[in-house]
């Protein structure tokens, strides 16, 4: 994999939880947080998916080495994001 795949591979994943985080209606995290979660988010869905017995419904080839699941990239970030703003929720103000 070159640089230019490389970062084209991270701006997809970036997007993705980015997406993710907007569907949650959660955000504490920046630009790196978004990557992360996009990545978190496709191993979550793909895994999801699979135990579910979901096709891949749309994936970006890149490099002709790498698949990556948009769908199920956001609805895993979605999830993700959701549970973790379940769990770090602030206690109500006095």
């Amino acid at each position: 994999m070159d640089l230019w795949s490389f970062l084209i591979l991270l701006l997809v994943a970036g997007v993705c939880g980015g997406l993710g985080q907007a569907i949650a209606g959660f955000s504490r995290v920046g630009c790196l947080g978004s990557i992360a979660l996009g990545f978190i988010g496709a191993l979550f869905g793909m895994w999801l998916a699979r135990v579910m017995k979901l096709p891949e419904l749309f994936a970006i080839r890149i490099a002709d080495q790498i698949t990556f699941p948009i769908v199920w990239s956001i609805v895993g970030a979605a999830l993700f994001v959701a549970a973790l703003g379940l769990l770090t929720r602030r206690p109500p103000r006095q």
